[in-house]
C-alpha cells in the first residue's frame, strides 16, 4: 500500500536534490501568510480558538511512600482530573510574565535560560519569550553539572527558569561557577523561602513574576520592547552531545516556523479537537516542535512524565489512573526505546497467556499484519483483540510520532498493529529544527522514515571511505544533506564547527551535513543506513558500522540495550549488553544457574550462554562474521540519561561508555 510517488528529484541527477512532489518549485516556509514570527503564530492562534483549552495539568490529589519486597522506597502519587487554561488563560499568563521578566531587568536580545521538566509553565515562559525577544537557551535536565554551567555561562545567562526540584538537585551545586546569575524563577506555584543560595542571587516565583508584570508601571505592550524580526534567535537549543560538550544551536523564529509547517502537513486533518501528550523533554527539538505545531493550530496539550504516563507507570498507585487514560490522546510523540518498553511488556504479558488466548492473538496478529499490507483494515479484530492493548494509551490515539532514534521493523509493526494506529517515523536533527522527513501515514513499510517534508529538500553525497555513492545500484546511497529554510543558523559561539557541518549553495540556501548515511527507494522514501561517525576500521582492514550492528542485536528479545564496541588495534567486535531480566532469569533457570541478577551478569556460564543466543541473533539478520561480536559483557543496571551513558533522546554516549565499561574492554580484549 505505498504511495505512488510521494517525491522525486528537482534534477535527474541521482545525488538530487529530492523533494516533495507537491513542492518541485518552490519549499514551503509560513503556516499562514505574514505569520512569520513565532509571537503572532501564538497570536493567531489565540485570535481563531480564545475559549478552547490550550494547556492541562492533573491535580496531585496524594502522595505516598511505597515499601518495595527487597526494601527500597518508591514514591506514588494518586492524581486527580486535567485543569485546563485556555488560549486566551495562557497568552495572558505569558504576557504578564514577559512583562514581569523586564522588570526584574531582562532585555530584549538578551539570553534568557530555561532548565526545567515538561509542563505549562514551560511553554508559558517560551511563549513569553518569544514575545518580548528574550533569545531562550534550553538545557536538558539530565545534562551533568559541568556541562548545564558551560551552557549557562557561554550564553551569559543572567536570569534563569527553573523548578524547585531541579534547582535543589541540579542548579544549587554549581550556582558559585555561574557568576553571572543574578535571577531564579521557580516555576512552582507555592513561594518558597531559599537559604544556602550565595549571595546576590534572588529567587522569585513564577506568580511573584507575572504579578510584577501586570502593575501598571511595568505592564508596557510588547511595543515598547520591539517585535521580533523572523531572523532573529527564538531558541539556542543545547544538543544533549552523544560526543563531547554540548554544542548551542542557534534557532531563528523562522527556522523554527518552516520546521513546523512541514510537520503538520504531514498530520491529516490535524485541528482543534485533537488533543496531545506532552511528556518527552521539552529541551528536546522532537517535543518542542511537536507543542509548536499543536498550539498552531488550536489543539490542547495536556501533561505527563514517563513515570505517570499509563496505569502500570512507576509512579502511579496500583488502582489509579495513568495520565493517557484520564487525558485519552489522539497524537502522542515516542521516542524508540519507549515504543520498545511498550512492545516488550506486551509481548511478555502474550507469553503468559493461555495457549488458546495465545493462539487467538498470534492468529489476530498476522492476519491483521496481511490486511494491512493488501491497505485493508480489521475493525472486528481491532474491537476483539486489540482494544485491551490499545487502551494502555487512552484507546483514541490516531497518529504516534517516532522520531529521535531509529525503530526497530517488529516494534513498528506492533505499534501498527496493536495500537489500530499508524505510525509515522520521521528523520530530523536540532540542526534541521527536527525536521527533514516525516513517512506517510498511509505508508506501513518498515525500516524507513519516509519523504522529504515540504519545507526541506535533501541531497546525498559520496563518501568514499564508507563505499557509499549517489550512482549505487539499486539504490543511490550517501551522506544525508538538509537544506531549506529550517535549517538553522549554526552553533553558537563555534565557528569552526559551522564550517565544517554547514554551507550555503549559490541561490543562498542553507545546508546542514548531517553525518548520516541513507539510502532512498523508488518511491522517494529515505532510509538510514549507516553513521559516518559509528565506522571503525578494524585490524584486518574491514569496516564495522558499529550502529548496524546494533540495530540488527536490538530485535533479539533477551537485548534491552547494546553499544557494539570495536578497537582499530583488534581484530574482532566485542559487546556491553543491557540484558532483559525476566528473559535473562527464564534462560538462568533452563540452565540450573540461580542468583540475583548482578550475580546472572556477572557469570560466565552466562555471558557465554547470551553471546551464543545473540551470534545466532546475528547470523539471522545477516550481519557478517566480522560484525559479530566475539566477546560480551553483561549490565544488571539500565542505561538512563540519569547514568549519563545515553542522552535525554537514548542515544548511546559512546564515549562516556568507552569510560564506564574500560575495565571490561581490556579483560575482553585480553588485557587483564
Amino acid at each position: 500500500n505505498l504511495p505512488a510517488c510521494i517525491i522525486s528529484t528537482v534534477s535527474r541527477n541521482p545525488a538530487g536534490p529530492y523533494r516533495a512532489v507537491s513542492n518541485q518549485l518552490k519549499l514551503v516556509s509560513l503556516l499562514h501568510e505574514g505569520v512569520d514570527t513565532l509571537d503572532k503564530v501564538f497570536e493567531y492562534a489565540v485570535g481563531h480558538f480564545p475559549q478552547r483549552d490550550c494547556l492541562g495539568t492533573r491535580e496531585v490529589l496524594s502522595e505516598e511512600d511505597e515499601i518495595q519486597p527487597n526494601g527500597k522506597v518508591f514514591k506514588k502519587v494518586i492524581l486527580g482530573d486535567y485543569n485546563w487554561l485556555s488560549y486566551e488563560d495562557t497568552f495572558h499568563l505569558s504576557q504578564r510574565f514577559g512583562s514581569g521578566l523586564a522588570a526584574l531587568g531582562q532585555k530584549p536580545l538578551c539570553n534568557i535560560a530555561v532548565f526545567c521538566e515538561t509542563r505549562a509553565e514551560w511553554i508559558i515562559a517560551a511563549q513569553a519569550c518569544f514575545m518580548y525577544n528574550f533569545p531562550l537557551v534550553t538545557l536538558y535536565s539530565t545534562l551533568g553539572g559541568a556541562a548545564i554551567a558551560h551552557g549557562l555561562n557561554e550564553t551569559e545567562i543572567t536570569h534563569i527558569i527553573t523548578s524547585k526540584d531541579l534547582l535543589q538537585s541540579r542548579l544549587k551545586a554549581i550556582l558559585m561557577d555561574v557568576p553571572r546569575l543574578k535571577h531564579i524563577i521557580v516555576v512552582d506555584k507555592k513561594p518558597t523561602s531559599w537559604l544556602d543560595l550565595p549571595r546576590g542571587i534572588m529567587v522569585h516565583n513564577i506568580a511573584a513574576v507575572q504579578e510584577l508584570g501586570s502593575k501598571p508601571e511595568n505592564s508596557k505592550s510588547q511595543v515598547a520592547y520591539g517585535f521580533p524580526v523572523p531572523s532573529d534567535i527564538a531558541v539556542i537549543m543545547y544538543t544533549s552531545g552523544s560526543t563531547g560538550i554540548p554544542k548551542g544551536v542557534m534557532i531563528s523564529h523562522s527556522n523554527i516556523i518552516a520546521g513546523i509547517t512541514g510537520m503538520a502537513e504531514r498530520i491529516p486533518n490535524l485541528n482543534e479537537n485533537d488533543t496531545y501528550i506532552g511528556y518527552l523533554p521539552l529541551a528536546h527539538v522532537l517535543e518542542l516542535s511537536a507543542e509548536l505545531v499543536c498550539v498552531s493550530h488550536g489543539c490542547r496539550i495536556g501533561y505527563s512524565s514517563p513515570q505517570t504516563l499509563a496505569d502500570q507507570s512507576s509512579k502511579i498507585k496500583k488502582g489509579s489512573k495513568g495520565d493517557t487514560s484520564v487525558l485519552r490522546p489522539t497524537l502522542m510523540a515516542a521516542v524508540p526505546e519507549i515504543m520498545d518498553r511498550i512492545y516488550k511488556n506486551v509481548m511478555t504479558k502474550v507469553e503468559e497467556m493461555s495457549s488458546v488466548q495465545k493462539t487467538l492473538f498470534v492468529l489476530a496478529y498476522n492476519y491483521k499484519m496481511e490486511q494491512i499490507s493488501k491497505g485493508y483494515s480489521t475493525p472486528l479484530c481491532d474491537r476483539l483483540v486489540f482494544r485491551k492493548v490499545r487502551s494502555l494509551l487512552g484507546g483514541n490515539t490516531r497518529v504516534l510520532w517516532s522520531g529521535g532514534a531509529p525503530l526497530s521493523a517488529a516494534t513498528q509493526r506492533f505499534m501498527n498493529i496493536c495500537f489500530c494506529c499508524p505510525v509515522g517515523q520521521g528523520y530530523g536533527l536540532t540542526e534541521t529544527c527536527g525536521a527533514g522527513t516525516i513517512s506517510e501515514l498511509s505508508d506501513y513499510s518498515t525500516g524507513r522514515v519516509g519523504a522529504p517534508l515540504v519545507c526541506s529538500e535533501i541531497m546525498l553525497k559520496d563518501w568514499e571511505e564508507g563505499g557509499y555513492f549517489s550512482t549505487d545500484k539499486p539504490n543511490p546511497r550517501g551522506e544525508i544533506l538538509i537544506g531549506g529554510p529550517n535549517v538553522t543558523m549554526g552553533y553558537y559561539k563555534n565557528e569552526q564547527k559551522n564550517r565544517e557541518d554547514f554551507f550555503v549553495d549559490a541561490n543562498g540556501q542553507r545546508w546542514f551535513c548531517t553525518g548520516d548515511i541513507g539510502e532512498f527507494h523508488h518511491d522517494g522514501c529515505l532510509k538510514i543506513i549507516d553513521r559516518k561517525k559509528d565506522l571503525v576500521k578494524l585490524q584486518a582492514g574491514e569496516y564495522v558500522s558499529l550502529g548496524k550492528v546494533e540495530a540488527v542485536l536490538k530485535n533479539c528479545p533477551l537485548i534491552d540495550n547494546i553499544c557494539a564496541y570495536a578497537n582499530s588495534d583488534e581484530s574482532y567486535v566485542i559487546g556491553f549488553v543491557v540484558p532483559n531480566q525476566k528473559q535473562l532469569t527464564t534462560l538462568a533457570e533452563q540452565k540450573g544457574i540461580i542468583g540475583s541478577l548482578e550475580e546472572l551478569c556477572n557469570h560466565a556460564g552466562m555471558e557465554k550462554e547470551v553471546l551464543h543466543i545473540i551470534t545466532d541473533a546475528a547470523v539471522t539478520g545477516k550481519l557478517e562474521r566480522f560484525e559479530i561480536p566475539k566477546k560480551i559483557c553483561l549490565s544488571p543496571e539500565p542505561w538512563t540519561p540519569e547514568t549519563g551513558l545515553v542522552t535525554d533522546a537514548f542515544k548511546l554516549k559512546r564515549k562516556e561508555l568507552k569510560t564506564h565499561y574500560q575495565d571490561d574492554i581490556e579483560r575482553m580484549y585480553g588485557g587483564k
